[in-house]
């Protein structure tokens, strides 16, 4: 048996097996959770031209001022301003020609149409054209993930339209003679099944369509069918469960009668050792362990990767970043852990109880702590490499 394979070679034989979705025209307005398949260019310039940043008096040379008019958001003073002259201004209102600065209000002082100021105006209040971006400028690039900003930008940038790559089909399929389907009706010989939706919930954060199946008895020719039933419409097709070396573990032979052939099984990391992926045509099989946190840590480290990668993604690896720990961490094991924990004002504080079947520490946690293999104990304050759960630093 082959040793198992480290984390980021596993990824990236992951990642070559899989191509993004197709592109096509996507409204910008409904590009929310969307990836970009083409580069935002600016159709315009924005700010098109000088805008006053305060409200107060746009002026044109030195004072005193004579007032001439005013200028608001959406309707501009329209005449020039000689040396002397003055208009009244609101924030975000176009400057006027000639004018060649901006006095605040709370330093003006007027006197019918005689404009006086306790400090000098400046022309740093002004916000000139293209500040933000300039016509041709390229907005966004390709791969970014489509948000609330983005859209934002993307209108002013005058385009009503932007090029994404579809929505990334993905089938979930959790197996187990022991799982209940209702977490309301569950014997005690069962357990409810919990990893189909929560990989389901995974998989809709990345931006993926997905189609649940299950849980499916521990059968080979059940588990065959649901498989092939799952490839139909899906370019990955997630199973939970049966991927291990036990009698009772039939995903790998179920995958053989499905006509795929294994590219790899077991990678060096705990928790989840016993995954494997597998591929026909174009279509990838990615085999989660059963207990629900190996499942979830190996959901975030390659199912959503996946998922990223063939939804578009720039950027389809989650990123750690150096945070410090709050308390001691006692030495590693013998392989690369992913350990629990959660933020205070001190640094991470990593759970106690790291179980690969407790889901209580799992909800409460902020953060996955990277501690290499055979790690040597850590004290508090020191910075350990970690991946945010909740800022999603996968996407």
């Amino acid at each position: 048996m082959s040793a198992p394979l480290e984390l980021e070679e596993a990824q990236a034989r992951l990642l070559d097996l899989l191509s993004p979705t197709p592109a096509s025209a996507c409204p910008v307005d409904e590009s929310a959770g969307l990836f970009l398949a083409e580069p935002v260019i600016a159709r315009r310039t924005q700010p098109p031209t000088d805008l006053s940043a305060m409200d107060g008096y746009a002026t044109a040379g030195d004072g005193p001022w004579l007032l001439k008019g005013e200028s608001r958001a959406g309707a501009p003073f329209d005449m020039v301003l000689g040396k002397g002259d003055a208009i009244r201004i609101s924030t975000g209102a176009q400057m006027p020609l000639g004018a060649d600065a901006v006095l605040v209000q709370e330093e003006a002082q007027v006197e019918g149409t005689r404009l006086t100021a306790t400090e000098p105006p400046t022309a740093r209040f002004i916000r000139r054209a293209g500040l933000d971006f300039k016509a041709s400028d390229t907005l966004l690039a390709a791969g970014t993930r489509t948000g609330a900003a983005q859209i934002a930008l993307a209108r002013a940038g005058g385009l009503a339209e932007v090029v994404t790559h579809d929505a990334p089909r993905v089938a979930v399929i959790e197996c187990g003679d022991e799982l209940a389907r209702d977490p309301t009706a569950c014997e005690p010989h069962q357990t409810p099944a919990v990893n189909g939706a929560m990989l389901a919930a995974m998989a809709r954060e990345a931006g993926a369509q997905v189609r649940q199946i299950g849980p499916v008895a521990d059968d080979a020719q059940e588990i065959t069918r649901a498989i092939l039933a799952a490839s139909e419409d899906a370019a990955l097709v997630v199973i939970s469960g049966g991927a291990s070396v036990g009698p009772h573990d039939l995903v790998k032979p179920a995958l053989e009668a499905a006509g795929f052939t294994l590219d790899f099984w077991r990678i060096a990391i705990k928790p989840g050792k016993p995954l494997l992926v597998a591929r026909r045509a174009d279509t990838v099989v990615l085999g989660l362990p059963g207990n629900p946190v190996s499942s979830f840590v190996t959901g975030f480290l390659f199912m959503v990767p996946a998922l990223l990668r063939m939804a578009g993604a720039k950027d389809c690896l989650p990123r750690a970043i150096p945070m410090p720990l709050a308390r001691d961490l006692p030495p590693g094991g013998g392989r690369r852990e992913f350990l629990r924990a959660w933020w205070t004002p001190d640094g991470l504080v990593a759970a106690e109880l790291q179980d690969s079947s407790a889901l209580t520490p799992l909800a409460q946690a902020q953060a996955l702590i990277d501690r290499p293999a055979r790690a040597e104990a850590s004290e508090a304050g020191a910075f350990v490499p970690a991946f945010l759960l909740e800022t999603r630093t996968y996407a």
